[in-house]
């Protein structure tokens, strides 16, 4: 019999966990950041769309920087708290995340994310949400209230990367945006762990306390960053530190 057969037996477990075949996630679920969750150990990663990340800075409407991929984040958790998740996964990312499409209550919180502003549509792989992605634009919700910098362009941002958002972005903006939160903000949000690159380029990244924590430095500037769970720097490729 298969995984579908068996779905009401298989909550928080993945169904038929053989890799790339489609399978059924069904159980309660932590969520990582604004397009990432894990139930029951495994990660997911929301299909189609692409979240701000936890350090990634945008603009409010009045032109003053703001967390918003904390806030993506947040506005996930707040939505799905104490509720089931029911998410069919396909295949797997260069990350070892499932990906997949999930529903909570019937709601499909993939396009939902999107649609409220706290996502985009994830173009690169899909056109599936930018219908959601226009409505969220032409009502300003979410980060579209202000000015921001697509999280893929974020990921590996330059001097050439475009500011998205209102109509009124200020002209400062990109310098503003290019920078990821400070120590000050990151710790002021509980992101608090050390994510660094070595000499082979090796995402390693160091928790509070750890023998090497107060040592290390963050160079943005080289793609060292803040995170905020364990979860979140093993979602990015980073390993902890051995010491």
């Amino acid at each position: 019999m298969g995984c579908w057969a068996f779905a009401a037996m298989c909550l928080a477990t993945l169904c038929c966990p053989a890799a790339g075949a489609a399978a059924e996630v069904i159980g309660s679920a932590r969520v990582v950041d604004g397009d990432t969750i894990v139930v029951s150990g495994g990660k997911i990663r929301l299909n189609g769309v692409d979240a701000p990340e936890t350090d990634q800075l945008c603009l409010t409407a009045a032109g003053q920087p703001w967390t918003c991929g904390v806030e993506a984040r947040d506005r996930l958790s707040a939505v799905t708290a104490g509720k089931t998740w029911n998410c069919r996964t396909t295949a797997k990312d260069k990350y070892d995340r499932w990906l997949g499409d999930c529903l909570v209550d019937g709601v499909d919180l993939n396009g939902w994310m999107v649609e409220q502003g706290w996502a985009l549509s994830f173009v690169r792989y899909s056109h599936r949400y930018d219908a959601h992605e226009r409505r969220a634009r032409e009502a300003q919700r979410g980060i579209w209230s202000g000015a921001f910098i697509a999280p893929w362009e974020w990921r590996s941002r330059s001097g050439a990367t475009v500011v998205l958002g209102s109509y009124s972005v200020p002209l400062d903006a990109q310098k503003t945006l290019l920078a990821p939160a400070t120590s000050q903000m990151a710790s002021k949000q509980g992101c608090q762990i050390k994510g660094n690159l070595n000499r082979d380029g090796v995402c390693i990244y160091h928790v509070p306390g750890g023998r090497f924590y107060a040592r290390t430095r963050i160079d943005e500037s080289k793609g060292e960053r803040w995170y905020c769970t364990p979860e979140e720097a093993h979602a990015a490729g980073c390993r902890r530190s051995l010491q």
